[in-house]
């Protein structure tokens, strides 16, 4: 299991948090809410849990 923190605009993270829940060989355990950076209304972070999936490549 993988602790990942994003940080960017909001569209950047909910892009890239759509794009690893559609990866089938990755599994998305739980997504935090948004964060402000603070001195900062433009760049925000998320915490997101992934695991490998068990998925075989044929």
């Amino acid at each position: 299991m993988l602790k990942v923190r994003l940080m960017g605009t909001k569209n950047d993270i909910k892009w890239f948090g759509k794009l690893l829940q559609r990866n089938p060989k990755v599994e998305v355990l739980e997504m935090s809410e948004l964060y402000q950076n603070k001195g900062t209304n433009h760049y925000y972070r998320e915490y997101i849990e992934v695991k490998k999936s068990n998925v075989k490549e044929k």
